[in-house]
């Protein structure tokens, strides 16, 4: 009895001390997309919703994604980039670790866009 009583103390104390340390760590940086929530509210950026269901533009954006889901040298960050196709015009936008994935993720675009005007919006995440 004694001893599940002191395991039993042992994991609470544990326990409140993971979580304090995530407490404290989540303050310490608060996630802020105020200034991309703004951009993307006002129309002037292209965001999912813009993505046109026309046939044509649909399988531009398939064929794209899937190129880029293939390539295994993309990190997931490359992987999950918006890519919106509206009047055979896409674009890309999103988040990628470095420029050689931006690089990438771009090059597989225009190699798949079957002839469409690419627009690059990729932006290089910085290292934290």
């Amino acid at each position: 009895m004694k001893r599940t009583a002191l395991t039993l103390l042992c994991l609470s104390a544990l326990t409140l001390s993971v979580v304090a340390q995530d407490t404290s760590t989540a303050t310490a940086t608060p996630a802020d997309n105020s200034g991309r929530n703004v951009r993307d509210r006002s129309g002037e950026t292209k965001t999912s919703g813009d993505q046109s269901n026309s046939s044509g533009d649909i399988k531009i954006t398939a064929a794209i994604r899937r190129a880029v889901m293939k390539d295994d040298s993309l990190s997931m960050m490359a992987k999950n980039v918006k890519i919106i196709t509206a009047d055979g015009m896409v674009t890309l936008r999103g988040p990628v670790k470095n420029a050689a994935e931006k690089e990438t993720v771009a090059r597989l675009a225009e190699a798949n866009a079957g002839g469409a005007k690419v627009m690059n919006h990729l932006e290089v995440k910085a290292s934290e």
